[in-house]
C-alpha cells in the first residue's frame, strides 16, 4: 500500500522494529543508537522515492502524499517522511502483535478457539475480544488542556498524563468477567485504538487483517498449538509484543 518495493520488505521490518522501540521508556545505549540510525535510512530511503512519485505519481500511499493539497499547500518532503514513518510502523507492529498476542490467548483457551473453528462468523467478533484481552498497545500518553480532576485527583492544565489501555480494557466497572476471554460477549468493546480525534486511523485495515489471519489459520489448519519452546515478549511497557512464538501445525 505504502509503495515500496517487495524486495526492500525485509529492510523496512528492520526498521519497523528498531523504530517502534523508540516509544520505550527505558533503552539501553546500543537501541538509542539503533533507532536513530534506522530513523536516518528510513528518512534517506523515502526522501528519493518521494522525489520520484512527484515526477511519476503511481497508486501508492506515497504518491498521494506527495500529492496532497489543503488551499493550495503541499505537504514538504519532511512532513511526507513523518507520516509515512507513522504509518510503517504503526501499521506493521500494532498489527503483528494483535495477531500473535491473540493466537496465543486463543491457544491458552481451546474452548474460544473451537467455538471460533465450529463458528467461523465469530472472526470478527473475536478480534473485538482479542484487541480487548491482550491489547498491542498497553500505554499512551496524552497532554491535557484544561484542569480537571481524574479519579478525585485534581490534574492542571499542560500535565503530561499516561493513560493505562490494557488496564482500562480490562476495567470491571465496564466489562463482566473482565479476565475472562469470551468472543461472544455481549459487552463487547476495547479502546485499544483509542477515542475521539486520537482514533487510529489504521483501526479497519487492523481489523481486517486480524480477522483474515484468523480465518485462514483456522482454515488451513486442523490442529495448531504451542511449540517446544515457551513464547517470549519483547522487554516492553508500552507495546505489547512477541518476541518468539513457536507453534506447531498439522
Amino acid at each position: 500500500m505504502i509503495g515500496v518495493p517487495e524486495q526492500d520488505l525485509e529492510r523496512f521490518k528492520v526498521w519497523s522494529d528498531h523504530l517502534a522501540r523508540a516509544l520505550e521508556p527505558l533503552l539501553t545505549p546500543k537501541e538509542v543508537e539503533l533507532v536513530h540510525q534506522s530513523d536516518q535510512q528510513l528518512a534517506e530511503y523515502f526522501r528519493a522515492i518521494i522525489e520520484q512519485r512527484r515526477r511519476e505519481p503511481r497508486d501508492d500511499l506515497v504518491s498521494r502524499l506527495a500529492e496532497a493539497e489543503d488551499e493550495g499547500e503541499k505537504l514538504t518532503p519532511d512532513e511526507t517522511i513523518v507520516m509515512l514513518r507513522l504509518l510503517l510502523t504503526a501499521g506493521n507492529e500494532t498489527t503483528t502483535n494483535l495477531i500473535g498476542n491473540g493466537f496465543r490467548a486463543l491457544l491458552r483457551h481451546p474452548d474460544q478457539s473451537t467455538l471460533l473453528r465450529e463458528r467461523p462468523e465469530l472472526a470478527a467478533a473475536a478480534v473485538e475480544e482479542l484487541l480487548r484481552y491482550d491489547s498491542p498497545v498497553q500505554l499512551d500518553m496524552r497532554i491535557t488542556t484544561r484542569d480537571l480532576e481524574i479519579g478525585n485527583v485534581a490534574v492542571q492544565s499542560g500535565t503530561l498524563v499516561t493513560l493505562a489501555i490494557g488496564s482500562a480494557n480490562h476495567d470491571p466497572e465496564r466489562f463482566q468477567r473482565p479476565d475472562e476471554l469470551d468472543i461472544t460477549r455481549s459487552d463487547q468493546g476495547n479502546i485499544s485504538f483509542g477515542r475521539g480525534i486520537h482514533h487510529c486511523l489504521g483501526a479497519p485495515l487492523a481489523r481486517l487483517e486480524g480477522r483474515v489471519a484468523l480465518e485462514v489459520l483456522l482454515e488451513r489448519f486442523d490442529r495448531i498449538g504451542f511449540g517446544p519452546r515457551a513464547p517470549r515478549y519483547r522487554p516492553s511497557v508500552v507495546l505489547r509484543g512477541l518476541e518468539r512464538f513457536d507453534v506447531l501445525v498439522a
